[in-house]
């Protein structure tokens, strides 16, 4: 009996297992393959040999380096400023009763908004033109500050303008996660808090977050994979020709080596590929190490 419920357990499985191995198993072996066969061309199908060339070539190459120093910027600023943001703005829209649904709407409304659609709107806002110099540079005018080309001067307005537009994108979701956390913990423990008059801060720090933690620990492994994985939030800012703004990311320079005016280089693009695959596997793993000492199941 035991055996023929595992073997209905495996043909229920069976349509999920062909979907992964043909769409994420298998691609996942091609590029591995791809990036130790060195000059292999689309054309002829053919290489000219095996080796570690390809990495080589890819971790010296200057505009590689530019985009994993961009990628990693990105990673470091937007996953914990946007986390913290996000856990103190749940915890303010679970204080305010009235309306709440209708703040949490727009609070994701961001989330299903074209990414695209959003970047233009932030090259309006910060995009110096001949007939404008955009909103940003108006506000800070009245402090007497500016103006400063954020969409093609300074690498560090740039870069600014690209990390508080990732994390204005990433918020809501986050927001949403967080204050449903926070609606489940239970009233028991904030009345056994007030009994013995812990302060509000003591409250949050020692109750709040500990029981949350799980749900915190999640958004920061997940906020870790999208910042690596960033891309079209440059474009949408930036334009497609993101090495002559410097602010290319590693997706970028995987996408410009198979599809760009200088692509056509399966190789280079799967050995940056895998690169990042490495990267991302490493800081998931470490997360998961640390939650373990700090997550509270």
């Amino acid at each position: 009996m035991l055996e023929k419920n595992n073997l209905k357990a495996w043909l229920y499985l069976l349509p999920a297992i062909i979907l992964i191995g043909v769409f994420m198993v298998y691609p996942l072996v091609d590029v591995i393959v791809y990036s130790f066969e060195e000059s292999y061309s689309f054309v002829s199908q053919s290489y000219n040999g095996i080796g570690l060339y390809n990495y080589r070539f890819v971790l010296r190459d200057p505009y590689f380096l530019k985009s994993i120093k961009n990628t990693f910027l990105v990673v470091i600023i937007t996953v914990p400023l946007s986390t913290v943001i996000a856990l103190l703005m749940a915890v303010a829209l679970n204080s305010i009763k009235p309306l709440q649904k209708l703040f949490q709407t727009i609070f994701f409304l961001p989330y299903v908004t074209n990414t695209i659609a959003v970047g233009l709107v932030f090259m309006i806002i910060f995009d110096e033109t001949p007939y404008s110099i955009g909103f940003a540079n108006l506000v800070l005018k009245l402090f007497s500050l500016g103006p400063i080309d954020f969409i093609d001067g300074p690498y560090a307005a740039k870069m600014f303008v690209l990390c508080f537009y990732i994390i204005w994108v990433v918020m809501p979701f986050k927001v949403l996660i967080l204050l449903s956390a926070l609606q489940s913990v239970k009233k028991d423990y904030y009345d056994a808090a007030m009994v013995d008059q812990a302060s509000k801060f003591t409250i949050f720090s020692r109750i709040t977050v500990p029981i949350i933690s799980p749900y915190i620990s999640y958004l920061v492994i997940t906020g870790f994979i999208g910042a690596f994985k960033q891309y079209n939030d440059a474009v949408a800012l930036f334009g497609t020709d993101l090495d002559s703004q410097g602010m290319n990311t590693i997706v970028g320079y995987v996408y410009n080596m198979l599809y760009n005016e200088t692509g056509g280089y399966p190789s280079y693009a799967s050995s940056a590929a895998i690169i990042l695959f490495v990267i991302v596997l490493t800081i998931t793993v470490i997360n998961l190490m640390v939650n373990k000492k700090v997550v509270h199941y």
